[in-house]
């Protein structure tokens, strides 16, 4: 029977619930704020999967975006401006100037309802109204996050608006599948090219081919070898076609993780995948099972659509019209290895 618990409380007295699914040899605890997988356990597979806290005080001291539905629109933003139909806009500028993971009051700050549940799956919603975080149009979202047969946690998302506004949300775990790092993690992608960044980690608009480079992944090696060379917070092109939010790429296997233990596939209907190694993070607190989390305590691998695209006009883009739906449809599938990968 789904168990949905008290939490926690926001500042203002609000609660947050835990709702815990089991289904396809996995376990998960989800709450209502951010919509945040706190906890995945495989059967058999003693460690947590993923970064959590076994308390809620964390989520609001140390945000890191553990877990978390971010948007309305994921990643950065240049100077927070953008321009849709004729008119500029400017957005909340949470990371120095510019604007990260849809600003300080997005989709992952926010309290989301479980309009509906089984054993196995909850569908979250939230409505974002117009001029939250500067964003035009009131954007209402759904999330159905299900554990399904063969060790798959499933998302499907969906969002429509009232007026034109942006649309690009992801989901932000950070993978660990034991270890007090993932540097030893084996880490594939099937991505011929990435974005160099400028020190903001902001897309130049250059489109480098990955081969020859630390970000080439098209073969699985060890995370080590590439963090030892250059900090990883980029964003991996899965594909050049123009897709736009609700004209969706086939499901389709884009990246896997692998330690000795542990094998988890990523599909995605999406063409960015941004993969961020958590070289910056240093938490003060513990995790889940007293785990401290350091400087590559775990790895975040979101599918999105490309970062700051809004300002590229020649990347797919993130803008979202009435009458039209955003869609995404992602898959991580884990599976215990009896022998080495």
């Amino acid at each position: 029977m789904t168990q949905i618990t008290p939490f926690g409380y926001l500042p203002d007295g609000r609660t947050v619930w835990q709702i815990t699914l089991r289904g396809g040899g996995l376990t998960a605890q989800m709450l209502t704020y951010g919509a945040t997988l706190r906890d995945l356990r495989l059967d058999g597979h003693a460690p947590p999967l993923v970064l959590g806290f076994d308390h809620f005080a964390p989520y609001i001291d140390h945000p890191g975006y553990f877990g978390a539905i971010v948007g309305r629109c994921a990643n950065r933003i240049k100077d927070g401006r953008f321009t849709l139909n004729g008119t500029r806009f400017q957005l909340d500028p949470n990371n120095g100037p510019n604007h990260l993971h849809g600003g300080s009051n997005g989709t992952a700050h926010r309290l989301w309802t479980i309009a509906a549940h089984t054993d196995h799956s909850a569908t979250f919603t939230l409505i974002s109204p117009a001029g939250e975080m500067g964003y035009p149009g009131t954007l209402t979202i759904s999330l159905v996050i299900s554990l399904l047969p063969g060790g798959v946690l499933d998302l499907q998302f969906s969002a429509t608006t009232d007026a034109a506004t942006l649309c690009n949300l992801a989901h932000h775990s950070y993978f660990n599948f034991g270890g007090a790092n993932i540097l030893s993690h084996r880490l594939q992608i099937t991505a011929a090219h990435y974005l160099p960044v400028d020190a903001a980690l902001i897309p130049t608009g250059q489109v480098a081919v990955t081969a020859g480079t630390a970000f080439d992944f098209q073969t699985a090696k060890p995370l080590a070898a590439a963090c030892a060379t250059t900090a990883i917070d980029h964003n991996f092109c899965l594909t050049h076609a123009p897709q736009n939010p609700g004209n969706s790429l086939p499901l389709r296997r884009v990246a896997a993780l692998y330690t000795k233990a542990i094998a988890m596939d990523l599909l995605t209907d999406q063409p960015g995948l941004q993969i961020y190694d958590a070289a910056r993070m240093n938490l003060p607190v513990p995790g889940l099972d007293g785990k401290i989390y350091g400087a590559y305590a775990g790895l975040a691998m979101e599918p999105q659509l490309w970062p700051n695209a809004i300002n590229h006009q020649d990347w797919a883009q993130p803008v979202l019209n009435p009458g039209h739906s955003y869609t995404q449809h992602t898959q991580f599938r884990f599976a215990r290895q009896s022998t080495p990968e």
